[in-house]
């Protein structure tokens, strides 16, 4: 793990295809189909970059390793924190759970070393820079105080999606926006979330492994008196943030935010 080279891609720490399978006592063409068979999983930016052309050229003259690219490939697969998770998810193994636990921590997640003066000017200078530090805390926790009570509306409305600890429906939640569950059902599929298939909302495959619902099946009997069975979906705590938020980012406020936002 320590004679691990760090490369970075977008400002992030990242792993090659053959370092993954290296790591996780894996084969690289093993970690290539498991993403093969499951790329709806995988997003662009979230959890991979992909290289090609001038952009891979740039890379292969930025890294000092020549064994981290090989000289004639033409396109390159880098995986970030959340890709190396998902890899050791899908392989399932003790060595690949237990290494991502340790990528985690030393790798993606490296602890700044203390550098311990060594001489006077250098002593001074590191009392001078924690001078500074506290007083920008200072700062900080004044500039933070102001922002806590101009987004009060937001965590009131945190606190009370927070309040529910159990599961929440469709229509709880609209009636938060003064809307019908049939509005809300309209606006997340809009928004790309969820489609409808004979009269119930699934979520599309990007969103369906975030925790965002809750869905069980529903018995009940049709016009005809038939017996049949229909999803019944409620949202999560965390499903109900991320309503909240895509809703926000497209000018959606549920009621309680409408006086401040006015």
């Amino acid at each position: 793990m320590n004679d691990l080279q760090p490369i970075e891609q977008q400002g992030q720490r990242v792993l090659t295809t053959e370092q993954i399978a290296e790591l996780y006592g894996t084969t690289a063409e093993t970690v290539k189909q498991n993403f093969k068979r499951n790329k709806e999983k995988f997003e662009s930016g979230m959890h991979y970059f992909l290289l090609e052309g001038d952009e891979l050229k740039i890379f292969k003259n930025q890294v000092t390793n020549s064994h981290l690219v090989a000289a004639r490939t033409s396109h390159l697969y880098l995986w970030t924190r959340r890709g190396a998770a998902r890899h050791s998810k899908m392989l399932g193994t003790d060595q690949a759970w237990d290494m991502f636990d340790s990528l985690e921590e030393n790798y993606f997640n490296p602890q700044p070393q203390l550098q311990v003066p060594q001489t006077l000017p250098e002593a001074l200078r590191l009392a001078a820079d924690l001078a500074d530090d506290r007083d920008k805390e200072r700062n900080g926790r004044l500039i933070a105080e102001q922002q806590v009570n101009e987004l009060k509306p937001k965590a009131d409305y945190y606190d009370h999606i927070l309040a529910n600890k159990g599961l929440v429906t469709t229509t709880s939640i609209a009636k938060n926006y003064g809307w019908s569950a049939t509005r809300l059902n309209r606006e997340l599929h809009d928004l790309g979330v969820q489609f409808n298939q004979s009269g119930s909302w699934y979520l599309y495959s990007k969103y369906q492994d975030h925790g965002y619902t809750h869905t069980e099946p529903f018995a009940y009997k049709d016009k005809d008196g038939n017996d049949q069975v229909k999803p019944k979906t409620k949202w999560t705590q965390k499903g109900h943030i991320f309503i909240y938020e895509l809703l926000k980012a497209h000018g959606i406020l549920p009621m309680i935010e409408w006086e401040d936002a006015e």
